[in-house]
């Protein structure tokens, strides 16, 4: 059976800041849902993936080596294969990650990356 599945609440079943959980996997793409605040990120390059930031509730901004793109409720973001980044978290933000498997580990997602 084909299941819906709801961000909101998938995220909301989170109980702790900085935690990854995986909702979905489409093709070789894992879809993972967090809350994070007040969390900075070290810079950080995926080589063979893109990385997709979709923000379902609240705003946050990714730093590039030139700049800071802002993101909000709705908006999304792809993060091409070997571009420098790191996501910055001042608020609460509840957002969601698409990438392909294996790309999160422990050294580009602060240690809080479990699988």
């Amino acid at each position: 059976m084909v299941n819906k599945i709801s961000l909101k609440d998938e995220v909301n079943s989170v109980g702790e800041l900085f935690r990854y959980k995986r909702v979905g996997t489409l093709n070789s793409h894992m879809l993972n849902v967090l809350q994070a605040q007040n969390r900075v990120l070290d810079f950080h390059v995926h080589e063979n993936s893109d990385e997709m930031f979709y923000c379902i509730e609240g705003e946050f901004d990714i730093e590039f080596e030139d700049g800071l793109t802002h993101l909000r409720e709705g908006d999304f973001i792809i993060i091409p294969k070997g571009t420098k980044h790191r996501p910055v978290c001042k608020a609460l933000v509840k957002c969601l990650l698409i990438e392909t498997e294996g790309t999160l580990n422990k050294e580009n997602t602060g240690g809080t990356y479990l699988k």
